[in-house]
């Protein structure tokens, strides 16, 4: 999740002295033109009465054993009409396609809660869809209640609730005066606030041709900023997760910035915690009062002392709810018992929940690591081999990284009866490991762990054992020279051949002679560094974003090495293709801000969401649909550029084959100042799930008197729900003839 807003979101503690592998490029302007002639010719429709417009492994890279590739049905895949680039408030999709709204912040879970009035008045968000819907799965729901695999017209949605939106402190849509801009903030307030963040699931049920949630569901419940959620994995009882409320170190409070999302080959619902390090706040004073290598953990995970928290929950009043979000050392202790100096160590995992199960306690996975998390994503499932989760660090300059279980695939588990145990077997043992990427395309996957001699004997954070590792799984990267990436977002498994992607969004950082540690030179796997023009704005390093993906070599989900290229490069069409638009998109292709990153296992589609804040001059952000083909179908291209100094210097890196008009092309375009996040589908592929977002996130706290002022009203101007002010919502989209979406 990015916003024009940028702050506690755009994190960048990575100090380390990785090298990156490439010579300095030369930076190139390229100036944005205006858009050429009208909005285009593609064929629209209006969207019902809703009044949307439609608009440890082998060096070798022999393929994995993976199932049988996806079967596409016999109907041409992408073989709509592309949507063309637009500014419009409305959710525009391909002519023959509709699109409708289910599920919008506020909406409520129970019989008993009460509408939303959309006002800033309404309360109760612990019964409430919360805000930022972000990612998504599904979980079907057979005629008798029970979890079914198969089932298309009942299920359940699990749905995160990353953040809110938010100027000066308080999320100004969710009070009825935009709330409290100074410290210290209301405890009305700070309350709403922690509720709308966290994971909901909701039923949602067809009748007929339309879809709507199931207010009253036993299913329907909510975890939230102050849910317990029991520590798992080697970190549980630790001396690291000690705190005032968890003696033990076996349990904390809530998850908070849930982005992407993943589900697990036993059925259960997985979710990473990602812009969490801007909601505590430390005190000026506490590098000397901790005098130990906390500060050094810290101070990489962004948190400085005297860092200002995000919203000031931690001035909500003297409870000790409000007092878990400053992590300053103030107790006496030797251990942490006394305060919340080791807070901060129970956010930023991967959490694993049980959707049909609201009594089972979530877990935190913290043999996953620790770190700004995006999605999840599952190796194919092998009968006695290993399971591996493919992660990224989503902060500029950070990791990707994969965890190997140690316990081999059983397919029984397929059918578990309990998913949290069955998770616990599968994920709270393992190796975790970081990528190199090499200049010729090759890569190895370093692990991390104490007997890793390179961890073990770092002298820049002694690891005191495998559950440091853990909390502490940045340091443990840089040690070993882990490549620095463009902000590694959601990351998806193709189901055709097991390869894997990964949406690199955007680094502003990257820069042909750096000036500070901040910034780095490009190299292979990162490698434009470019001028582009948002009006008279000058946006620096990799403004667009780009797509990796990466083939496993024959060990599969436990190979330590692989194979790699780069998909796809975000860039207007015009874009300079010798430099920017490496992949030759076209008006129907073009893209920036890479970030949902999702594949249909009815249809193989691939389907790719921007959260984009460089183009939005020209469009809002977007989703399209992708036929990707296979790593190393493209070819090695040679980057040439001249330093300040006049030297030349090249860059190689290897690019996939540039995709045509019917391997990827634009579906939808979202309200504005929105983000498209999130996707799941029915097993059957004809009915998908989308979430747009933080609408009219620009809007200024001072105009929230005035309706007319907003830069987004939606989704109440397409006729759903009550006031004006922007909300999240989950939108389906289904095809007007019944079919396969994409199709």
């Amino acid at each position: 999740m990015k916003t024009d807003r940028v702050d506690f979101n755009d994190e960048n503690s990575n100090t380390s002295n990785n090298a990156s592998f490439d010579s300095v490029l030369q930076a190139r302007l390229a100036r944005r033109s205006l858009l050429r002639g009208s909005v285009g010719a593609v064929g629209t429709a209006v969207l019902g009465g809703l009044g949307l417009s439609a608009c440890g492994g082998s060096d070798t890279t022999v393929p994995a054993t993976v199932p049988a590739p996806v079967t596409t049905p016999a109907a041409t895949l992408l073989g709509f009409s592309a949507v063309a680039k637009n500014l419009a408030d409305v959710v525009t999709v391909p002519a023959g396609y509709t699109a409708s709204i289910i599920y919008a912040l506020g909406d409520p879970l129970t019989a008993s809660t009460s509408a939303y009035k959309n006002d800033g008045t309404d309360s109760d968000f612990e019964n409430r869809a919360g805000d930022h819907h972000d990612g998504m799965e599904w979980f079907g729901l057979d005629a008798s209640s029970k979890p079914s695999r198969t089932a298309v017209d009942r299920g359940l949605l699990a749905v995160n609730h990353e953040a809110t939106t938010d100027e000066k402190l308080s999320s100004h849509f969710l009070h009825a005066n935009g709330g409290t801009t100074t410290l210290p903030r209301p405890a009305s307030e700070v309350d709403k606030e922690t509720a709308i963040h966290g994971v909901s699931v909701v039923e949602v049920k067809k009748t007929g041709d339309k879809w709507a949630t199931v207010q009253n569901s036993a299913f329907n419940f909510r975890l939230t900023a102050l849910t317990d959620i029991e520590i798992a994995g080697p970190a549980r009882g630790n001396a690291l997760m000690v705190t005032k409320y968890s003696p033990t170190g076996t349990k904390t409070r809530g998850t908070i910035n849930n982005c992407g999302t993943g589900k697990t080959p036993w059925g259960s619902f997985v979710t990473g915690e990602e812009n969490w390090v801007g909601y505590f706040t430390r005190s000026a004073t506490d590098d000397a009062a901790r005098a130990d290598k906390s500060v050094t953990s810290l101070k990489r995970y962004g948190r400085s002392q005297g860092a200002a928290s995000r919203h000031g929950w931690e001035t909500g009043g003297t409870d000790d709810k409000y007092a878990r979000w400053n992590i300053s050392k103030t107790g006496t202790s030797s251990t942490g018992s006394d305060d919340y100096r080791n807070e901060i160590n129970a956010q930023g995992y991967i959490v694993e929940i049980d959707p049909y199960n609201k009594t089972r306690a979530a877990k935190k996975r913290t043999a996953l690591g620790r770190y700004a998390h995006e999605s999840g994503a599952f190796s194919l499932p092998v009968a006695g081999k290993p399971l591996a989760v493919y992660m990224g660090d989503d902060a500029r300059n950070e990791y990707i990284y994969k965890f190997v279980s140690t316990a081999n695939w059983d397919a029984a588990d397929a059918n578990s009866t309990d998913v949290i145990a069955t998770g616990d077997k599968y994920l709270d043992n393992g190796k975790i490991y970081v990528a190199k990427f090499n200049a010729d395309g090759s890569g190895q996957w370093l692990e991390l762990s104490l007997s890793n001699p390179t961890v073990k004997g770092y002298t820049g954070y002694a690891f005191a054992d495998e559950a440091d590792v853990c909390v502490n799984t940045r340091l443990a990267a840089d040690a070993v020279g882990a490549t620095k990436m463009d902000r590694p977002e959601w990351c998806s498994v193709n189901p055709a051949n097991g390869e894997i992607y990964y949406s690199l969004t955007n680094n502003s950082n990257r820069r042909v002679d750096p000036t500070g540690s901040s910034q780095l030179v490009p190299d292979s796997a990162n490698p434009r560094v470019y001028t582009d023009l948002k009006g008279t704005t000058k946006q620096e390093g990799n403004p667009n974003g780009h797509l990796i993906r990466i083939k496993e070599a024959s060990a599969g989900a436990a190979a330590t090495s692989f194979t790699w290229d780069l998909y796809a490069l975000g860039a207007q069409t015009d874009a300079d293709a010798s430099k920017v638009n490496l992949s030759n998109l076209t008006a129907d292709q073009d893209f920036s801000s890479p970030d949902g990153l999702v594949f249909s296992p009815a249809t193989g589609i691939m389907w790719i969401q921007t959260d984009d804040g460089a183009y939005t001059d020209v469009t809002n952000c977007m989703m399209l649909a992708a036929l990707p083909g296979q790593v190393g179908d493209g070819g090695k291209k040679t980057l040439n550029y001249t330093k300040a100094d006049g030297s030349m210097l090249a860059v190689d890196t290897q690019v996939g084959k540039a995709p045509t008009a019917s391997t990827l092309k634009r579906f939808l375009v979202g309200p504005k100042a929105c983000e498209i996040t999130g996707l799941c589908e029915t097993p059957d592929g004809k009915a998908v799930f989308i979430n747009i977002q933080h609408p009219g996130e620009t809007t200024l706290l001072a105009d929230i008197a005035d309706t007319s002022k907003y830069t987004s009203q939606w989704p109440s101007n397409a006729g759903y729900g009550a006031g004006k002010r922007p909300r999240s919502a989950t939108i389906v989209i289904t095809k007007n003839d019944g079919g396969k979406i994409g199709t």
